[in-house]
């Protein structure tokens, strides 16, 4: 009855079908490995944000990366503005997702070392070329607040870095670039200035980092398990489904040829029968 699973079709259905369980066991643990990672992301930004501000000194050096517990740390600096060497970020948004620029300032502190100070977002102008007009910081003297953040990198963002830009214009905020641009010592990463807010609401403040949907990649690995066991299951009912339509012909077959038979009892009925006479 089951020989048919020998044919080239019902081969490659069951190798497919074999190919595809532990497949889809293994998305499954990739998903629950995301959830993982999310959920840990989640609790380190929580952490960071929770936590008092320190200076930034405390956690910041020229060279020295910013490490994932530190990120979204709240900082303060003490020092002032350095327009003259101020540039912008192409391509970024806002929160209404229209397109413009971040301004990023130098702010030097009180030993002369340099941090990079994100002041938030502005519209692009009508010239991607020309430098926008920039808001104009605090003067003199002030003590600034922000999050700390690390380099961007391509990896990470996904921003491409282009070269022939525009004079004063960038993609990616990258600490080592802007000190060999600015012959000083510059704190690795940068801030993210949410304090003092612009009198005038600009630049526009860049907004707390969102959660990850971590419960999202648990529903994911289930449903791929769910997957996984539903293909066994499929299997056999195709199976069964296809042997009971090669067993009906052969049930007809058989019964057609025992004795007894439709075609049996019509012969015997008509031998009972008398010759009919000639005329």
């Amino acid at each position: 009855m089951y020989r048919f699973l020998l044919s080239r079709q019902w081969v490659i259905i069951t190798l497919v079908a074999l190919l595809l369980i532990p497949t889809m066991i293994r998305l499954g643990f990739w998903q629950m490995d995301r959830h993982d990672e999310r959920a840990a992301r989640n609790r380190l930004v929580a952490e960071a944000l929770a936590a008092d501000p320190v200076p930034v000194e405390r956690l910041a050096a020229p060279g020295q990366a910013v490490t994932r517990a530190e990120r979204y740390r709240t900082v303060t600096a003490e020092g002032h503005f350095d327009t003259d060497d101020e540039v912008v970020v192409r391509r970024r948004t806002n929160g209404d997702d229209e397109v413009g620029f971040h301004v990023l300032t130098p702010f030097v502190l009180d030993d002369g070392r340099v941090l990079l100070v994100n002041r938030g977002w502005i519209p692009g102008g009508p010239s991607q070329s020309a430098f926008p007009e920039v808001p104009a910081p605090p003067r003199g003297e002030i003590t600034i607040e922000g999050r700390l953040m690390p380099d961007e990198t391509t990896a990470a963002s996904g921003i491409k870095d282009l070269e022939g830009l525009p004079e004063r214009q960038i993609m990616l905020i990258d600490s080592e670039r802007e000190a060999e641009r600015l012959g000083a010592r510059v704190l690795g990463g940068y801030v993210a200035q949410t304090a003092p807010e612009p009198k005038d609401g600009t630049p526009q403040r860049l907004g707390n980092p969102g959660e990850e949907n971590a419960a999202l990649n648990y529903a994911y690995a289930v449903q791929w398990w769910l997957f996984a066991a539903a293909v066994p299951v499929g299997w056999v009912v195709l199976v069964r489904r296809e042997a009971r339509e090669r067993a009906r012909p052969a049930a007809r077959t058989t019964d057609a040829a025992e004795p007894g038979g439709a075609e049996s009892h019509g012969e015997a009925a008509g031998a009972g029968k008398p010759e009919s006479a000639g005329v």
